[in-house]
């Protein structure tokens, strides 16, 4: 069975020069210089505007992105892929207003449109996924930079390569 399949596309509506991608990737730009559209065919994948999975992050699961703006893009730039590996039926995530898991914590299961409406702080500085894979939003309603987070502890916010501790909502990765 096929874990996962995603084909980049240099033009929108799925036109142009394209490539075919069933793992992991760390450097994209030789397959194709510019991308404006996505096709996810299976799995959910993380795709990065750098090489070697930094800068900007998008996360994908299946369906169509007929133009970067679909994924949220800010531009049409992608470096580098991955798929995303701790997709599960049971999601569990405990997050703290603090770095080194200090101070207030709360412990999700579900997806989360507004931090701020849950948990008294809209900084989370650490966390420790324990189940499924998670991608928390800059911004409320699912909005804003994002940043996947897997089964793992986070220490500090920039483990999970944010600039900032600012969470405003957070979603849990599904594959539909």
């Amino acid at each position: 069975m096929e874990r996962g399949r995603i084909i980049f596309y240099e033009d929108r509506n799925f036109q142009g020069r394209h490539y075919e991608c069933s793992s992991d990737c760390p450097e994209l730009s030789t397959h194709f210089s510019r991308c404006n559209s996505i096709r996810v065919e299976s799995g959910a994948w993380a795709v990065y505007e750098r090489p070697n999975y930094v800068g900007s992050q998008y996360v994908l699961t299946r369906g169509e992105y007929p133009e970067y703006q679909r994924w949220n893009g800010y531009n049409d730039t992608i470096h580098s892929c991955r798929l995303i590996r701790h997709i599960s039926g049971t999601y569990r995530i405990r997050v703290y207003e603090r770095p080194d898991f200090m101070g207030q914590m709360m412990e999700f299961s579900d997806d989360c449109p507004s931090l701020s409406d849950r948990f008294r702080h809209r900084e989370i500085h650490s966390c420790k996924v324990f189940d499924g894979a998670w991608v928390f939003f800059e911004q409320p309603n699912y909005h804003g930079r994002q940043y996947l987070v897997e089964r793992g502890e986070f220490r500090r916010f920039t483990e999970w390569g944010a600039m900032a501790a600012s969470v405003g909502s957070m979603r849990r990765v599904q594959e539909f």
